[in-house]
């Protein structure tokens, strides 16, 4: 009985050490200005570009505390990604001065081992992810502790859950298919919320007086519960949420937390189009805002920007030019991955479009398969009308993907489009772009597309939202074998969640990549030009909603 008083009493005086910590703050002389990136996706050049960041950081530094903080997606989305393996962005991040990392989806884009060895060899700065473990032991510190004037400021690093289908599964796994990675996943999150909730209890016992979320989380459905507010309601002792992964544009949100503390949530888009701003006043104060850049010259040409930055970014795109400008074909349209006329509005992730069409014919003309599919979130730049240089083929199909073909059930590839019809007519990254086959979203239908823990299609319990499914104009046979043509990310891999591939018969495993695949089927297939087939923005009629029931 002593020996449970004793322990009591000192989880108590901890409990309380912590407590004070977070109420009780040194004075500070100067502002604690912290900047953070989100979704940057290798555009070192494009908006603030990473040479105006760093020329905002130092301003800001001349009569204030500052640290730069990068919360995901940052070594993929470009040309300078795909071909350096993200290399080239953590060189210039090392240029640019982040103090602070936490890994995003794509930081797995080009293998664990690759990862790996940009953060523990290439990166100059720290990554942190609280969730991210090895056979349930954390891979990286779950938080990183800077220090102003006295006043400790605690960064958790959380990476969603959602990468192990958003990224490659099979990088998560041993040579036996069993899944070594994870991000704490389970069926109601309970097993992500308490790991946080363990980092930031640690934080707060070293004696952070503000303990700052960086997640690489975002708010959409499909990120449930896993999600940005899902922490805050489900983890206390936070006193601020920097948000990425939805590329949401907000700059600063006051949110109720578990605890009935409010926690601020801000987050700064992608590309660089905003520098996102959390502000630690003097006082004790928090605020956030966003540096938005609304010019179309760039920062460099604007300010007349020098430096070491400046030249370190220079030097990158340099050595790139040459290739990226190499014209490979040309198209007599727009092909689209926005809506043509609510030009904001991204539609690849849930309807058809001419560059969908586009992607999937050459899967299936490259393979001869019977159907092809290629995922909408796969399908990552549109291309305006004119010649189509090898920059823009590589933005279109940016990972490096491979081909492959299999042969399936109908019932397959029934189950495949209700998977990645499941949100419609919400955005879903695996939502189904295709070739060689025309279906229908019946959306008055909800969807009963189960998931297993990892996120992986677990079987359908209900009505088929999915109706009218024809390959060749033909019905769909649920009982026939058909030929299916994507990529090694979907049918060998199980990316988006497509289990319902696994162990099919590989007739075509791993040929031509992914960009490879578009370009190829341009210049012999189509004589190097996009022509009349593919001028309706929204596609050739494959894929209709039907967001009513029809009339009895």
């Amino acid at each position: 009985m002593k020996k449970f008083l004793a322990l009591l009493l000192s989880m108590l005086m901890l409990l309380g050490c912590a407590a004070m910590a977070e109420e009780a703050a040194p004075a500070l002389t100067k502002d604690i200005v912290i900047l953070f990136t989100s979704d940057v996706h290798a555009g070192i050049d494009q908006g603030w570009g990473y040479a105006g960041l760093a020329a905002v950081r130092d301003n800001l530094a001349k009569t204030n505390h500052v640290i730069l903080v990068d919360n995901g997606d940052a070594i993929q989305g470009e040309t300078i990604g795909t071909m350096t393996d993200g290399k080239a962005l953590i060189e210039l991040m090392n240029v640019v001065g982040y103090e602070v990392a936490v890994p995003g989806n794509h930081e797995f884009d080009y293998g664990m081992d690759n990862f790996l060895s940009l953060v523990n060899d290439v990166a100059q700065y720290p990554y942190t992810a609280c969730n991210f473990v090895y056979n349930d032991q954390p891979v990286l510190a779950p938080y990183i502790m800077k220090e102003f004037e006295g006043v400790k400021v605690a960064f958790v690093g959380v990476t969603t859950p959602k990468t192990i289908t958003s990224s490659t599964p099979t990088y998560f796994q041993d040579e036996n298919g069993n899944y070594v990675y994870g991000f704490c996943q389970d069926d109601t999150g309970a097993k992500f919320y308490a790991a946080i909730q363990s980092a930031v209890d640690a934080a707060r016992a070293e004696g952070a007086n503000y303990v700052i979320i960086c997640g690489h989380l975002g708010t959409e459905e499909t990120c449930e519960p896993y999600t940005s507010i899902d922490v805050i309601y489900n983890v206390s002792g936070i006193d601020a949420v920097l948000d990425g992964h939805a590329h949401e544009t907000n700059a600063g949100n006051v949110v109720t937390g578990k605890d009935g503390k409010e926690v601020v949530r801000v987050a700064c888009g992608t590309k660089l189009a905003n520098i996102g701003v959390l502000r630690i006043a003097a006082d004790g104060a928090l605020s956030s805002e966003l540096y938005s850049w609304n010019n179309s010259a760039s920062p460099a040409e604007l300010f007349g920007l020098t430096g070491t930055v400046v030249d370190a970014v220079n030097e990158k795109i340099a050595a790139l030019d040459e290739i990226r400008k190499t014209v490979v074909a040309r198209t007599e349209t727009p092909l689209y991955i926005y809506d043509p006329v609510a030009t904001d509005v991204r539609i690849i992730r849930n309807a058809e479009t001419n560059l969908g069409d586009l992607c999937a014919d050459a899967y299936r003309a490259m393979s001869g398969a019977d159907v092809a599919f290629v995922n909408g979130g796969g399908i990552r730049a549109q291309i305006p009308a004119g010649d189509i240089t090898l920059d823009q083929i590589y933005s279109v199909h940016p990972f490096g993907n491979v081909m492959c073909m299999v042969e399936v059930t109908g019932q397959q590839i029934l189950d495949a489009l209700e998977w990645g019809a499941r949100n419609n007519p919400g955005e879903n990254g695996g939502f189904l772009q295709v070739s060689g086959l025309t279906y229908e979203i019946h959306t008055y239908i909800a969807s009963s597309a189960q998931s297993d823990e990892n996120g992986m299609f677990a079987g359908v319990s209900g009505e088929y939202r999915v109706k009218n499914v024809t390959v060749g104009g033909e019905p769909l046979d649920v009982n026939k074998t058909y030929t299916l043509a994507s990529h090694n990310y979907m049918l060998k891999s199980a990316g988006d969640g497509y289990s319902m591939f696994a162990g099919a018969k590989l007739l075509i495993d791993e040929t031509l990549i992914d960009n490879q695949v578009l370009i190829t089927y341009i210049t012999t297939e189509l004589g190097g030009v996009v022509g009349e087939a593919y001028s309706e923005p929204y596609g050739q009629g494959r894929i209709i909603g039907v967001p009513e029931a029809p009339a009895q």
